[in-house]
């Protein structure tokens, strides 16, 4: 079941992604925290330099991250959830995944923006093909 009126803003995107989107989308004059996650391509990966990455999304996949940020609205006492994430190619500092939420109250939102990345992660079949600098790739998170 999807709370539309607290899950505000949920996409899989080729395209760029945009924080200021994700911050609009959960305006609210009752929420008085909003707490915001953005991860981005790092150049790095235990120890081995990264060129680069690309992920791939199983058809799946938008409707668990639908599932997932309904259960974070249900779970959590919070007035809007937000979780937009990349597929495609991506270069190092672009933003790969952007997940927020608002509540009345901090803890609740830093609580509630936890779980909702690590949920993501966990469940939502987006997988990670990495280029090192050495020639070589590795994929992340496939079954």
């Amino acid at each position: 079941m999807s709370t539309p009126d607290v899950v505000r803003l949920v996409d899989l995107r080729e395209a760029p992604l945009d924080v200021g989107e994700v911050v609009a989308a959960l305006q609210d004059d009752a929420a008085g925290a909003l707490t915001l996650f953005v991860g981005q391509v790092r150049d790095h990966d235990g120890g081995r330099g990264v060129e680069g990455l690309g992920y791939s999304a199983h058809p799946t996949a938008m409707a668990r991250l639908q599932e997932v940020a309904d259960r974070v609205a249900a779970d959590f006492d919070v007035l809007g959830v937000a979780a937009v994430h990349r597929v495609g190619t991506l270069h190092i500092g672009d933003v790969a995944v952007v997940v927020a939420t608002t509540s009345a109250h901090r803890d609740e939102s830093f609580r509630a923006s936890r779980a909702l990345i690590d949920t993501l992660k966990a469940e939502v079949p987006v997988w990670k093909h990495q280029r090192f600098d050495d020639g070589s790739d590795e994929w992340v998170g496939t079954p």
